[in-house]
């Protein structure tokens, strides 16, 4: 989509076109900018009609940045992945959701990057960083080239005492599996059979289960760019047995089988 409509400012195009990056705010209707749009292009096009250019700015207000990252992370990202930074955005626009981003000063995000530490912890603090590093970054990568300075950069993270992770005892993970019910301890034996992780188990379908063969496939996104990449995991024997009992009793409706809902585990 190349208009934009922000709150208390109005509707902007921005476009690409032949590599290069056009952009004019604001207009006070949509119509307006459609308008200026066309002819911006024509201007391009037929060069010989017009010397007129349009500046890059190099500016945006930080809450527009916020929601365009967000589009973006829905489109390419995990939902979780998505979901997390709504959390991020919605405690970062409390502080400086009216600010441009040239605003938004070194010292600024170190301040808030202390009071989380103090208020919560490092760990918490240094995930503020990351997700605040990403979304700056995203706003000046080519082409987009909508900010041109990151205030996060130089700003280091917080040492954190990092503890050994505890790994439950067999036994205490049987107790688990026993003290549940019948779908759930489906559902919890397909994690540990697997050790795939719950996002990968939820997303997990009939279509990538072959009984036949003795495997199933699962999906991850954690590689770069967000892409869903597979990877072969043969069965054992019990999770063979679980999984047939199940393709019995499926519903031949839905081709889904992860999660706890009892429709999708049918």
């Amino acid at each position: 989509m190349s208009l934009y409509f922000v709150k208390g400012k109005g509707w902007r195009y921005d476009f690409t076109l032949n590599g290069k990056r056009y952009t004019k705010s604001w207009f006070k209707t949509k119509k307006e900018a459609k308008k200026a749009e066309a002819s911006r292009k024509e201007e391009i096009q037929n060069p010989e009609h017009s010397m007129i250019t349009d500046p890059i700015p190099t500016d945006m207000d930080f809450l527009e940045l916020v929601n365009r990252r967000l589009d973006h992370i829905k489109e390419y990202n995990s939902e979780r992945h998505y979901t997390d930074n709504i959390y991020f955005a919605k405690r970062w626009c409390s502080y400086w959701g009216k600010k441009k981003c040239s605003e938004i000063s070194v010292d600024m995000v170190q301040s808030f990057l202390l009071k989380r530490k103090r208020e919560v912890s490092a760990v918490t603090a240094n995930k503020d960083l990351r997700a605040l590093r990403g979304l700056f970054n995203f706003g000046m990568k080519a082409p987009r080239n909508w900010i041109d300075q990151n205030p996060t950069l130089g700003i280091e993270f917080f040492p954190i005492e990092k503890t050994e992770k505890y790994v439950p005892p067999k036994e205490d993970v049987m107790k688990v599996v026993m003290a549940a019910d019948l779908d759930t301890q489906d559902y919890l034996w397909t994690i540990i059979c697997t050790m795939g992780r719950v996002g990968e188990i939820n997303r997990l379908q009939w279509k990538d289960v072959n009984l036949a063969e003795m495997y199933l496939v699962l999906y991850t996104r954690k590689k770069r760019g967000g892409h869903l990449t597979p990877r072969r995991i043969p069965l054992n024997q019990r999770l063979f047995n679980v999984l047939s009992e199940r393709f019995k009793r499926r519903d031949p409706d839905y081709n889904g089988f992860g999660g706890l809902s009892r429709r999708a585990m049918k």
